[in-house]
């Protein structure tokens, strides 16, 4: 095994460890995406594409994966640069424009895993997944739920998250309320998880939700593992199941 994966050993053998590296993976969004990036590079995938027009701002310094002297910059080429530091050999592809339905298909072509990391300003993260399912790319969605870490994956061909909601409209906020209710179904209750959600919804005015560096690393670690299993065609949940962790379980 390549010496800078040698402490991968035991936990991944050399024929895995050459599957993952020639797996491309693209990740749609470089906010919550620019950790998963980086754990999925330090793990051994080395195609990687990444594609965000956002501009690093000082807000995104509390949970994602920019420095100060970023603050300005695009983001996908700041993290394209970050992650060729780490890796100089690792193929990292980046795009500073956002996807949007004339560039989305041929970004697509010849990748295995996608990350749906897009921002619900609009129906394009429903119709993602709808071009992925028809290429048969599975999609993985990330969610950062400030103290736990939420992860769930679109089977191609399975179901969509519009059996969530067909409006894109708040559409982070009622995952997490999907997220509350199946795990009181569960009687898994997170106290802390309703109590948040009620209190973004009681704002005074529309803001963007909550989110903390706990569950960005979180959820990286959920992302990667789920990408090596898909890879390594182990059995893994889809949606409507999930991943989700979170120290604040409260029990009733």
């Amino acid at each position: 095994m390549e010496e800078r994966y040698t402490r991968n050993r035991i936990y991944i053998s050399l024929e895995e460890q050459n599957k993952i590296r020639e797996t491309r993976i693209l990740l749609a969004g470089a906010g919550i995406g620019s950790i998963i990036a980086e754990c999925a590079l330090r793990f051994g995938f080395e195609d990687i594409i990444l594609i965000d027009g956002d501009k690093v701002e000082l807000s995104n310094l509390n949970r994602q994966n920019y420095e100060k002297r970023d603050i300005g910059k695009f983001k996908a080429e700041c993290l394209a640069k970050r992650l060729q530091r780490i890796n100089p050999k690792a193929q990292i592809q980046f795009y500073n424009t956002y996807i949007d339905q004339s560039n989305v298909k041929g970004l697509l072509d010849g990748v295995k895993i996608a990350i749906n990391a897009l921002d619900f300003k609009s129906d394009l993260p429903f119709i993602f997944d709808e071009l992925c399912s028809k290429k048969k790319i599975p999609v993985l969605h990330p969610y950062n739920f400030g103290w736990g870490g939420f992860l769930t994956i679109i089977k191609p061909g399975g179901y969509q998250l519009t059996e969530i909601s067909q409006s894109y409209k708040g559409f982070e906020i009622k995952m997490a309320e999907f997220v509350a209710r199946y795990c009181a179904f569960l009687d898994m209750p997170n106290l802390w998880l309703d109590n948040v959600i009620e209190s973004y919804l009681n704002e005074p005015e529309e803001l963007p939700p909550p989110q903390l560096s706990v569950a960005s690393w979180i959820v990286a670690g959920y992302c990667v593992n789920a990408m090596f299993d898909l890879t390594t065609e182990k059995e893994i949940k889809y949606f409507p199941k999930f991943y989700f962790s979170s120290l604040r379980y409260q029990p009733t």
